[in-house]
């Protein structure tokens, strides 16, 4: 399935956006003072940086296909033919450049699937990875997609998702890494005419996560739907930069990204945009960010931004919040006879609950509420150090 044709339409410059390009020449070695590495832990991201590496070294893949759907190994051209963009940092260039081969899964025009499609890949230690990834949806047709990252290794990926007009998808991508892992990727979304699509991003391990996800619209009315959890632990770095770019008339998006810090030097960043063009008119679009800090030494960066191009849209807005635990929940319930380890128990649960019920795979969201009850040991008196909530990945 080739990638939905649309409209071309007048090329981004900007120091937020890069220009997407094959070429690694056109993704220099970051220094560490551009717009778009200046939150970024450079010197732990060094290998998957330099050319070195990473090396054409594949994840150890898992899958569990329902009927009609396949997962097969591709050329480096066929990815790049079928892919929704060219990488847009050095990391995806390098996977895509040293990745062996590409691995694309096709679900078919038409077919409408009641189980998921779960896709695991499993690292191993020491071992320094090139992915590429190409996810093509036909059009019309239906399907939830989970996508599992376990183990430890050190992972450049590409990965892209075309969605047909029509098609209706979830995809669930979970970076369940275990705490020497390191990740960066470049995960883009096409959204078809009409389609519409959801994308949930879980980041629990890895000592370094830095995913840059970028989204636009083959057509008129396509709704995108775009939520992300995190829970950052003692000495982790977890970035999510996202950018939705409004292309098309009639089209709708909605992001929504919660995460909670604990333990010193845990570090979280969330970088959100959109960009609403001028041929885009009649779209509505928001984007939230929300950080709960739960112990001292933690830091949370929360950047959204808004390009508007054109006055003719539904709405448009963003907000962004940071703090402790709020004072007057945890008064309303220890009012009721409820504990306050308790009662800090319950106020995660319900800042996390609602985005886990939209995973829309009842196993993956049990699964996720008991790795979230698990991070939470650490705060509420159980003595379960830092260093090894990690186990709370084999809840997942």
């Amino acid at each position: 399935m080739a990638a939905p044709v649309m409209e071309a339409v007048e090329a981004l410059e900007s120091h937020l956006h890069p220009t997407p390009s094959w070429e690694l020449a056109d993704h220099p070695l970051p220094s560490g003072r551009e717009e778009v590495w200046r939150f970024s832990p450079l010197r732990a991201l060094r290998g998957l940086l330099t050319d070195g590496g990473p090396t054409g070294e594949n994840l150890e893949w898992a899958t569990e296909l329902p009927a009609g759907v396949s997962f097969d190994p591709i050329s480096l051209e066929a990815a790049r033919e079928l892919a929704v963009e060219a990488p847009i940092d050095r990391v995806s260039a390098l996977a895509a450049a040293n990745a062996s081969y590409a691995a694309r899964l096709t679900v078919p025009a038409g077919l409408e699937l009641t189980d998921p499609i779960v896709v695991n890949g499993a690292g191993v230690a020491g071992s320094s990875v090139a992915e590429h990834l190409v996810i093509t949806v036909g059009a019309h047709a239906k399907a939830t997609i989970v996508l599992r990252y376990t183990g430890t290794t050190t992972l450049a990926d590409k990965t892209d998702l075309v969605v047909g007009d029509g098609a209706q998808v979830n995809f669930v991508s979970i970076q369940d890494w275990d705490s020497e892992a390191v990740h960066g990727g470049h995960h883009s979304v096409l959204v078809g005419r009409d389609a519409q699509v959801r994308t949930v991003t879980v980041s629990l391990g890895g000592k370094v996560v830095r995913l840059a996800e970028t989204a636009k619209f083959a057509g008129p009315g396509g709704s995108l739907e775009q939520f992300g959890l995190y829970f950052v632990d003692a000495g982790q770095h977890i970035e999510h930069r996202l950018f939705v770019d409004h292309n098309a008339p009639h089209t709708h998006s909605n992001v929504d990204y919660r995460g909670a810090l604990q333990g010193q030097g845990a570090r979280s960043v969330w970088i959100g945009d959109v960009l609403i063009r001028k041929v885009a008119e009649n779209i509505s679009t928001y984007e939230s960010n929300k950080n709960l800090v739960l112990t001292d030494g933690c830091r949370a960066d929360s950047v959204p931004n808004l390009e508007i191009e054109t006055g003719e849209i539904e709405g448009a807005g963003h907000s962004s919040t940071t703090g402790r635990f709020d004072d007057e929940q945890l008064f309303y319930l220890r009012s009721r006879g409820i504990s306050e380890d308790e009662a800090r128990r319950l106020v995660v649960h319900g800042f996390f609950a609602d985005i886990i019920r939209r995973v829309g795979v009842p196993d993956v969201e049990a699964r996720l509420m008991a790795a979230v009850e698990k991070e939470l040991e650490i705060i509420v008196g159980n003595p379960v150090g830092v260093e090894t909530t990690r186990a709370a990945g084999a809840a997942l």
